[in-house]
């Protein structure tokens, strides 16, 4: 990979037939890079590898679910051999997610929650990192949330999850201090409108919709650029992110009140079937970049009384500040 721009640079990215990841395909292959487009769901792998194709990318799909070690390390060899024993850049992104009460959602959905969000990144780590040692360089990127710092009530295993992925990152920025050339960096966006939270499994038998604001995927996939071109350790994307992040580390009791808050929004939301949703088996609905949350005139209060109390806290820290 040439410094300061990605032209044919080999470019591995997880969950790449919707949401973020497809968004990030198309935001790499503008940049002129080769990509290698994985997930479990190859009809729309192949759709969004024809998008990239048409803006002028070459293109490898690996169909590839990351619960199974032995499918990511054939994901490595394939892209190292599509990129003639290089890989430059490897994309964890990969997620889903099942909201519902703890006790009330199966064993196994957990389960499958941490195998893919958390365990899936640690076996692309694992499968990349030897091609990166070998060439002295590369770039890992992990695709985090907000729920990495403020931790989501009636979705545990993926505050579990993303938790972890924290302490994933920062031990390997420590092991790998002998290798200048390598660099582990983590993307923390807001809210995004992706159809994940169509696509998520539902245990709560509630109607879920994400709560405004929302950010665009393309933001979240131009982040993801700059890191290939500019590593650095973190990136957060959206000022919500930021300011959730320092409700949390300011309110006391914030885990309890977001709880409260999540309990009645649920409360109020309209009755659905439970369904596992894409946990077990690619999503049965339209692959796209967007969710289509962004029209919907609906409000969630619970997300604008954090907000508040967020923008309030940062105010009274100011004033304590000047008058310091």
């Amino acid at each position: 990979m040439n410094p300061g721009n990605l032209d044919a640079a080999l470019v591995v990215l997880t969950g790449a037939s919707s949401g973020i990841g497809r968004a990030a395909a198309h935001a790499f292959a503008r940049q002129g890079a080769r990509l290698v487009l994985a997930a479990r769901d190859a009809e729309a792998l192949a759709e969004s590898a024809d998008e990239c194709r048409a803006l002028g990318a070459e293109v490898l799909v690996v169909p590839t679910d990351v619960t199974h070690g032995d499918e990511v390390e054939a994901l490595a060899s394939a892209a190292a051999e599509f990129g003639q024993g290089r890989i430059d850049v490897w994309i964890n992104n990969a997620g889903i997610g099942a909201v519902g009460a703890f006790d009330e959602t199966p064993l196994d959905a957990h389960e499958q929650v941490v195998q893919t969000d958390l365990l899936g990144y640690l076996r692309g780590a694992h499968a990349v990192l030897p091609y990166f040692k070998q060439q002295q360089r590369g770039v890992l990127i992990n695709t985090l949330s907000v729920g990495s710092w403020v931790p989501q009530p009636f979705a545990v295993a993926y505050s579990a999850s993303k938790f972890g992925l924290r302490g994933l990152s920062q031990a390997l920025r420590g092991e790998l201090g002998a290798w200048p050339g390598i660099h582990i960096c983590d993307v923390y966006p807001g809210v995004v409108d992706t159809p994940g939270f169509r696509d998520g499994a539902n245990y709560a038998g509630r109607s879920l919709q994400p709560p405004p604001p929302l950010l665009d995927p393309r933001q979240v996939a131009d982040a993801m650029v700059s890191l290939a071109l500019h590593p650095r350790h973190t990136t957060s994307v959206g000022a919500t992110a930021t300011l959730l992040r320092l409700a949390h580390f300011l309110t006391p009791g914030f885990d309890r009140i977001n709880g409260l808050l999540m309990r009645f929004a649920l409360g109020r939301a309209r009755r659905v079937p439970t369904s596992s949703g894409n946990l077990f088996h690619p999503a049965l609905g339209q692959r796209r970049i967007d969710g289509g949350w962004r029209t919907e005139p609906a409000v969630d209060r619970r997300w604008l009384l954090i907000g508040g109390v967020a923008a309030g806290l940062v105010g009274v820290c100011l004033c304590l500040a000047r008058r310091r």
